[in-house]
């Protein structure tokens, strides 16, 4: 081994030092012809975002014969978003998000960080694996049941997958003994990947055993206060679904396992919705049908009115809990006379990855991929011709919208691909286009080279097309709203 050694590191020696030195040289020369005129051709910028390099790949789209991942593809968004290579699945309940899907997450996040900021909140993360001890304290151990993942460490110690963490959480303020009331309302939240042993788990992302949900969990200084601060939540999030563009219904709902003495669920009204919903129409009263009994037609409410029953998703949940947990943990504050005092508590939920299916679910078409404007991975795609079409040079016309586009208008950079398979005729890419949803369809023909350019624009949320000038195009392009 030795004189092998040594016969080698010489020559990786003398290799170093020529790649150090090339470069210098290189680096030079490329120096030099950046300070000498260009010519319009050298300052012409490819586009990056390609559709050839997304990885949406065709061979995800088809999942086989593997019923056991596929499921059954029960509802439309499960199909859509399998079809576009947006969702994979991996266990019965769990998926790949793949790269689209990801993006589009992350700006619902972002709408979600600005609302809960908005009103107080602060953003933390907490451990998804919780000691069985916490669970046993607040009696919820055994109450969950089945639905709860639990496992045992090489200690033999009991832990738990959470799918919530009023627990957790209640025990990290309780651990703040000098806590004043000054501090209070108190609103601490995270957006976390969450774990429930679904029996059957079906519908995509509705329901699975494996998602994304953001908990809020707060403390006050007295159940007036406590209320105040749950009406806020509730407001904030009639204001998050407005700018999505959905239009949920705030139910009266039933505590459930999580317990307290008021709930509410946002639910957002579908077909395939597995809750059950009371609505009058002669006001607005609303309820889940486990509050109620089943064969009540009378509005409690208004007195007068037909309550008509109707579907919903659940997207979000709200709990004033009062005392549950923090009398038990024993989390308190110091009140205004110096004493201690047990905070009251509220929960507030909201299904991330159900908020994105379910908003596909009932915006899209049987064959295409509609989004909320503010969540669409990309705002825009950009077609060129295909290659050898007598419209073939209107392609370096297309590559220098896009590179246009994120130039005049800061709010569309990274937001603009460019479908550059022009291997496949505009027909093909267009269905493409339609599966995946992109907001703009932006169409560069034999318009665009013409003596007043005219570009091909199609708005999938409203089904619009139009012919706009370029400055028409980049006037529309300017209104759309981005997070």
């Amino acid at each position: 081994m030795g004189p092998i050694v040594n016969q080698i590191w010489p020559r990786v020696f003398q290799r170093l030092h020529r790649t150090s030195v090339l470069p210098r040289r290189s680096h030079s020369s490329c120096a030099e012809h950046v300070t000498s005129p260009a010519s319009t051709n050298s300052r012409h910028t490819k586009p990056t975002l390609l559709v050839s390099r997304l990885y949406q790949p065709s061979s995800l789209r088809d999942v086989g014969q593997d019923t056991r991942l596929q499921g059954e593809l029960t509802c439309k968004s499960q199909r859509l978003m399998q079809l576009a290579g947006l969702i994979h699945p991996s266990n019965p309940g769990c998926y790949y998000y793949l790269p689209a899907t990801v993006r589009s997450m992350e700006k619902l996040i972002r709408v979600i960080d600005q609302e809960m900021q908005e009103i107080g909140g602060q953003k933390l993360d907490m451990p998804s694996l919780c000691s069985a001890e916490l669970w046993k304290t607040s009696d919820r151990w055994d109450l969950m049941g089945k639905e709860l993942f639990r496992l045992k460490d090489r200690h033999g110690s009991d832990y738990c997958l959470s799918p919530t963490h009023e627990e957790a959480v209640t025990t990290l303020v309780a651990h703040q003994t000098t806590l004043s009331y000054k501090q209070l309302p108190l609103l601490l939240y995270q957006i976390t990947r969450k774990f429930r042993d679904e029996p059957k788990p079906k519908f995509g992302l509705l329901r699975g055993r494996e998602f994304y949900m953001k908990d809020m969990y707060s403390f006050d200084v007295s159940e007036e206060a406590a209320y105040e601060t749950y009406e806020s939540v509730c407001q904030a999030y009639t204001r998050l679904f407005a700018r999505l563009g959905l239009h949920c219904v705030q139910v009266q709902a039933d505590t459930g396992n999580i317990g307290g003495k008021l709930s509410h669920e946002f639910q957002l009204p579908a077909d395939i919705g597995e809750d059950r919903l009371l609505l009058c129409g002669n006001c607005s009263f609303s309820a889940n049908e486990e509050t109620m009994s089943a064969d009540r037609t009378d509005c409690p409410q208004c007195k007068t009115g037909t309550l008509v029953q109707s579907k919903g998703i659940e997207v979000g949940h709200t709990f004033y809990l009062g005392t549950k947990y923090s009398h038990v943990f024993k989390a308190t504050f110091s009140n205004a006379q110096n004493k201690s005092s047990v905070a009251e508590m509220g929960c507030y939920g909201l299904g991330v990855t159900r908020i994105l299916a379910a908003a596909i679910e009932v915006m899209s078409t049987e064959e295409g991929i509609r989004w909320p404007g503010l969540l669409a991975p990309y705002q825009v795609c950009v077609l060129p011709p295909k290659k050898g079409s007598k419209e073939d040079k209107a392609v370096v016309l297309a590559e220098e919208l896009v590179q246009t586009v994120g130039n005049a208008l800061p709010a569309l950079r990274g937001e603009v691909v460019f479908d550059d398979r022009t291997q496949m005729t505009i027909g093909k890419r267009l269905k493409d286009a339609n599966r995946l949803g992109y907001p703009y369809v932006i169409v560069v023909g034999q318009g665009a080279v013409e003596e007043t350019p005219r570009f091909e624009v199609i708005c999938q949320q409203t089904g619009e097309t139009m012919f706009l000038s370029k400055d028409g195009l980049f006037d529309l392009l300017g209104r759309v709203e981005t997070v």
